[in-house]
């Protein structure tokens, strides 16, 4: 493979390529191929290596076949790091101990590269009693904070930030908590949240009933349905989170349900877990499998997409038994079941090379098709290896009566009957984030494009910056093949033109040809009305889908990347830095420090712009007669200031400067030990941030103080990060981020 899109070589670079301190480094794409391909075929019979090595090398050099990015960048490398990508965790004890061994598990899990799901529904809701030492319990959420607090601390010593999903049953008394904890933006960072919603609170809310909130038989209080459901749905509009998985449909749907109980999913919530269940993912790509695109006949050889599932469905199994696991109960639970997740990327490009419209029947139509034939030859492969290998420990003949295996064709059924499974559950469709970057910017999973053509501005060595052409996949095949014709504005259609219920079709239509669940978001325009937007999740529901995201620009999370009035396809979004103008006067705060260390005060000034009756911090000045810390001070404050300049979340700042230590040791200010003079100064931006969102008053809709209207990436700072599939991708750098 030669990449023709400078993007993908650095996403390969930056993530994928394989340099040891000592040994061979992957030259290119196809040695990175060779590493993955052989790693995986030693889970094969000796004499049988070489011919699957090649297929696997086969399958990934033209990037047809995508395992996810765990399995590329540490298959062969002989480093301590799991090959899965996600887990959920066991089931937390309501005991003090408890909780804080499962808290320790989940440390582990991450510290090897896996996100984690909770379900914190078992833990006693705030203000119950804690019988034997008369106290009152602090409730779910307040361990939830120890959770955040410790991925942040795993985050801080490793390579990518950690991600988690918190989930919380509906009837538990402290849901209310809960679907409101987001609006405060300093708390839950390293979450995403959904609430497990049960079919009996959608009866309720159909029959608009009374709500019974409850914790281990008990019943606290009661609420209307509705008025709860309109509480998640405001928190949702105002916020983008919690989300919604319909939990009783995820277990009636689990092919594995005669041996566990699912409560809680992955960070991205494609796969819905049990305890200690992992998630292995790959996704065939779509979008190289077209041919002719853009011509007359266009379509995917059938036949060539049956061979690649069968060898992806044998590549993923094989990461069973290669991979390290962080827990034993993770490895035991894995290899009970050999679950996989094989799904699909590139979907919306596939489908513009073949004329149909996105979210458009037609469309729907041909998702349906391909991906029933992935489905089918997935179980046929699955009985095969099962016939070979053998079947999953678990199996049983009733996992024929569930929903996905009663559909199959009567062929699939007898192959099934006769081998057993050599994997309990088969299929999903992951967001697929920098994999997808890596493929020439393929569209993710099976969203829609969200932009054709952008410039993605890149820093040069002087400090100067140049910017560099990015194109969607299928955009650069329309230039191959049309040269310079404008294409068709109603077929290129793009997140920015879809309607709600385009979406919503194409995710119910692939959740009925899916074992586990879907990442997708649902984009809504800023100005839909809370009553449309509501109704989303109850047509979702209706439809059959297992969880629902949506995502609408808000004042808490900031709009998308802005788009000019005159965008159409192939026209340009420019994302450079967009720094706001500076007012002759504005008002802030000088606050004095005095570090033990030094003769001289450090003051640290922050202004702030204020607009609608909200205030942000604007810029800041640290100054000191000791001049010693000149140079240091001036170059952070222009490097802070320009950074709340640009707008987005600024609440990192401060928790970056606390993390710094001084070598030299820090100090005890005030009763406490601080690291260094610049947590220090951290502190003093945290307590502002949290002073202006104070005087800003406890109003449900007001923007958040140092939250503005773009977004900027935690890697780079750019305004540049798109919400697709429940995980942020910056547009500019390539990071990737799921929580």
């Amino acid at each position: 493979m030669s990449f023709d899109v400078a993007l993908a070589g650095e996403i390969w670079a930056a993530k994928y390529r394989f340099v040891p301190t000592e040994g061979e480094t992957d030259v290119d794409f196809a040695a990175t191929a060779d590493r993955v391909a052989a790693a995986l075929a030693e889970a094969e019979a000796p004499n049988a290596r070489d011919h699957w090595r090649g297929r696997f090398r086969e399958s990934m050099l033209d990037l047809r076949f995508l395992p996810a990015g765990r399995v590329i960048a540490g298959a062969g490398t002989g480093r301590s790091v799991t090959l899965f990508n996600c887990f959920v965790m066991g089931t937390v004890p309501d005991s003090l101990g408890g909780i804080f061994d499962h808290l320790r598990e989940a440390a582990l899990t991450m510290q090897q590269g896996g996100g984690v799901g909770i379900d914190f529904s078992t833990i006693r809701p705030n203000g119950a009693a804690v019988e034997g030492v008369g106290a009152e319990a602090s409730g779910p959420l307040s361990f939830m904070d120890c959770w955040d607090s410790m991925c942040r601390t795993v985050h801080s010593a490793g390579q990518r930030r950690g991600a988690m999903m918190g989930c919380l049953s509906i009837d538990h008394p402290d849901i209310e908590a809960f679907i409101d904890a987001k609006r405060d933006p300093q708390r839950l960072r390293n979450f995403n949240l959904s609430v497990l919603v049960s079919d009996d609170f959608m009866a309720s809310l159909g029959a608009d009933s009374e709500w019974a909130l409850q914790f281990q038989g008990k019943s606290y209080r009661t609420v209307r349905a509705r008025e709860l459901w309109e509480r998640l749905m405001q928190s949702t509009y105002d916020c983008a989170e919690p989300g919604v998985i319909f939990i009783d449909r995820v277990n009636a749907a689990n092919n594995l349900r005669h041996c566990e109980t699912i409560s809680a999913s992955n960070p991205c919530g494609e796969q819905m877990l049990p305890p200690y269940g992992a998630c292995l993912l790959g996704s065939i790509n779509l979008a190289r499998l077209v041919e002719c695109p853009f011509e007359e006949g266009a379509r995917i050889d059938e036949t060539n997409l049956a061979e690649l599932t069968a060898t992806a469905v044998r590549m993923l199994d094989n990461v069973i038994d290669v991979s390290r696991y962080p827990l034993p109960q993770q490895e035991m639970e894995a290899k009970a079941k050999r679950r996989i997740g094989l799904g699909v990327t590139g979907l919306a490009d596939a489908l513009l090379f073949c004329g149909k419209i996105y979210g458009s029947g037609d469309a729907v139509e041909q998702t349906r098709r391909w991906l029933a034939i992935i489905k089918r030859e997935a179980y046929r492969a699955s009985a095969r290896l099962a016939g070979e290998k053998g079947p999953f420990p678990l199996y049983d003949e009733l996992m024929l009566e569930t929903p996905n295996l009663q559909c199959l064709d009567e062929e699939t059924r007898a192959l099934i009957t006769q081998h057993g499974l050599r994997n309990g559950c088969l299929t999903s469709i992951a967001p697929t984030g920098t994999t997808s970057l890596l493929a020439g910017n393929v569209s993710s999973g099976i969203e829609p494009v969200f932009a054709y053509s952008y410039e993605r501005r890149i820093l040069q060595p002087d400090g100067s910056a140049r910017f560099e052409s990015v194109e969607d996949y299928a955009m650069h095949v329309w230039r191959q093949v049309r040269g310079d014709a404008p294409p068709p504005a109603d077929l290129f259609v793009s997140a920015q033109t879809l309607k709600p219920s385009d979406h919503l079709a194409m995710q119910a239509a692939a959740q009925a040809l899916v074992d586990s669940s879907i990442s997708k978001t649902v984009n809504c325009p800023e100005d839909i009305s809370f009553e449309e937007f509501a109704d989303i999740y109850v047509e979702g529901y209706h439809l059959g889908c297992k969880g629902l995201t949506t995502y609408r620009p808000n004042a808490v999370t900031g709009s998308v990347l802005k788009l000019s009035a005159s965008e159409t396809p192939g026209g340009d979004i420019r994302d450079g830095p967009q720094l706001a103008e500076r007012a002759d006067a504005m008002h802030g705060t000088t606050y004095k420090l005095k570090w033990p260390e030094s003769a001289h005060a450090v003051y640290v000034t922050i202004n702030d712009l204020e607009a609608g009756g909200d205030r942000r911090p604007f810029e800041i000045f640290v100054n000191s007669k000791n001049m010693e810390h000149y140079a240091w001070t001036l170059g952070l404050t222009r490097m802070i200031s320009a950074v709340f300049r640009r707008g987005g979340d600024v609440s990192f700042v401060p928790e970056e400067l606390k993390a710094v230590f001084d070598p030299r040791g820090g100090a005890w200010m005030k009763g406490r030990y601080v690291p260094s003079l610049l947590a220090a100064i951290g502190e003093v931006i945290e307590r502002h941030i949290g002073q202006a969102i104070d005087d800003s008053g406890p109003r449900a809709d007001a923007p958040v103080a140092g939250a503005i209207t773009k977004p900027s990436c935690p890697r780079c700072g750019a305004p540049a990060l798109i919400r697709v599939e429940g995980c942020d991708k910056c547009l500019e750098c390539g990071h990737s981020k799921c929580g």
